[in-house]
């Protein structure tokens, strides 16, 4: 029987029943344990999938968790995280790593202290889509990458989301809420960014919710919901940026890559599936590409697993939705206001290693 790693879940709102589902995938993950501040929503969590409901303290006290994923909200990530930590567990958190570039960087700090390992979402770059782009980049269909495009844009989530005020809150937004998804994957495919201008607004200053669970009730927006921007990274590829809450609607691909020899569609970063499309010279339109990974359905908790290899590996390997990962696409979050206050460009310190691609052939439930 391979070995498991104990998984204990915080935070049990719209996002966990597909950790819960997805961890269930990995045959590496045993979810044991799950906290929320409300009992009651925990309780119920825990009868549908078979694990013990506790509080946040009695879980971080459970000799049977090994590892925390963190879902509480963005404000919160940073202080459960370090308490986490504090206790001696390894942590994967949901997107952002943290609010502040400060706050991302203690836990890192505290990571390091505790000789623990910090994992961060989003992990959707592990998906089949993403790792077939990857794959015919590092091949060469593209020849050198020399440009791209990205674009995030929607009238933001007030319509449908069953608690949309803290998208307007500081630490979300749609950079701040989105942006992860597509940095990550520019990183995956291209490596870190090494600077970036840029211009942000806010189209108004106040969203109107129109859900079923706040209907009517009036949202204060504290933070710009545009963001147009320009990336460049180490490798000299130029990208194109949008992530917006404030366009109803659009027809740019998620992502394109260019590259002297053909150019790539790549899938919404926020699946784990395609399709993906490739132009080259030789074929003068664009085809769809055969998958080369697995894990095209909604896997999330497979960046979890990969971190839980990467503690049973004791050193040998690391986690590719690593900490200094996810410090890193913070790192660029914040860099767009700050560009756009500035008037200039802003050069980004953090330099992390592109995540090392998944192998081939693997076997559905194992990395």
């Amino acid at each position: 029987m391979a070995k498991k790693v104990g998984i204990g879940i915080i935070g049990c709102g719209n996002i966990a029943p597909a950790y819960f589902k997805g961890a269930k995938l990995f045959e590496v993950l045993e979810v044991v344990a799950c906290a929320d501040l409300r009992m009651d929503v925990a309780k119920a969590m825990a009868e549908e999938h078979g694990c013990k409901a506790q509080t946040v303290d009695e879980l971080l006290a459970n000799p049977d968790v090994q590892l925390v994923i963190n879902l509480t909200i963005p404000s919160k990530h940073a202080e459960v995280s370090l308490a986490a930590l504090e206790a001696g567990k390894h942590v994967h958190s949901e997107k952002p790593l943290a609010v502040t570039l400060e706050d991302g960087k203690a836990v890192l700090d505290k990571a390091k202290e505790k000789g623990l390992l910090v994992g961060c979402a989003p992990d959707t770059f592990l998906g089949g889509g993403l790792q077939t782009c990857r794959k015919l980049v590092d091949d060469g269909w593209l020849g050198r990458v020399t440009s791209g495009t990205a674009c995030l844009m929607s009238r933001g989530p007030e319509s449908w989301h069953p608690n949309p005020s803290f998208f307007y809150e500081k630490g979300a937004g749609p950079m701040f809420d989105m942006g992860p998804y597509y940095i990550t994957a520019l990183v995956h495919l291209l490596g870190p960014v090494k600077r970036l201008s840029a211009v942000t607004s806010r189209a108004f200053e106040e969203r109107l919710a129109t859900c079923k669970e706040e209907f009517g009730k009036l949202l204060p927006v504290e933070v710009p919901t545009h963001y147009a921007g320009v990336l460049e990274f180490h490798s000299g590829a130029v990208v194109n940026m949008t992530i917006s809450f404030d366009v109803y609607k659009h027809g740019h691909s998620p992502i394109e890559i260019y590259g002297t020899e053909g150019s790539l569609k790549v899938p919404d970063p926020n699946t784990f599936d395609g399709p993906v499309e490739l132009w080259t010279p030789a074929t003068k339109e664009w085809q769809t590409q055969a998958f080369s990974h697995p894990y095209r359905m909604n896997s999330r908790s497979i960046g979890a697993a990969d971190l839980a290899y990467a503690i049973l590996s004791e050193g040998k390997q690391q986690p590719r939705t690593s900490g200094e990962l996810a410090y890193h696409a913070l790192e660029v979050m914040h860099a767009f206001e700050k560009a756009s206050d500035a008037g200039g460009s802003i050069e980004i310190s953090s330099c992390p290693a592109q995540p090392e691609a998944l192998s081939l052939g693997l076997v559905e439930g194992r990395l």
